[in-house]
């Protein structure tokens, strides 16, 4: 998808009903995908592409018995997600820096990155 903050939505809309049909519980595909997903792509399109509209966001899903795996990757450098500061501890939490990969982390059940650090692997369990 373009590096556009205005289409999140739909792209989200359009994961979830596929993953709802594929059997994964609306609770899971409502809350917990849409919320990781949205986050994900936030973070790809901001921080990985820069907002350029000529980069690209990759979305890939799939979907086995037991669980869904939603890959995102941008066209950025990268980065390291072990050096992200907790935005739970109390020098941080009036700081934005986080919050997202925090959540992502919170919501879904796996969480890995590529070694360029451009791609997060997101595996929610459907059962």
């Amino acid at each position: 998808m373009p590096s556009d903050l205005g289409i999140i939505e739909e792209a989200v809309d359009i994961v979830a009903r596929h993953c709802l049909a594929c059997g994964m519980s609306p609770r899971t595909a409502r809350f917990r995908l849409r919320v990781a997903l949205c986050e994900a792509l936030s973070n790809a399109i901001v921080y990985g592409n820069d907002l350029h509209a000529d980069k690209r966001a990759d979305v890939t899903v799939v979907v086995d018995d037991h669980t869904a795996a939603v890959r995102v990757t941008d066209e950025g450098d990268g980065f390291d997600p072990d050096q992200v500061a907790d935005p739970t501890t109390p020098d941080r939490l009036e700081i934005d820096a986080g919050r997202g990969l925090f959540l992502i982390r919170q919501l879904v059940d796996e969480v890995s990155f590529n070694d360029r650090g451009n791609s997060i692997c997101m595996i929610l369990n459907l059962d």
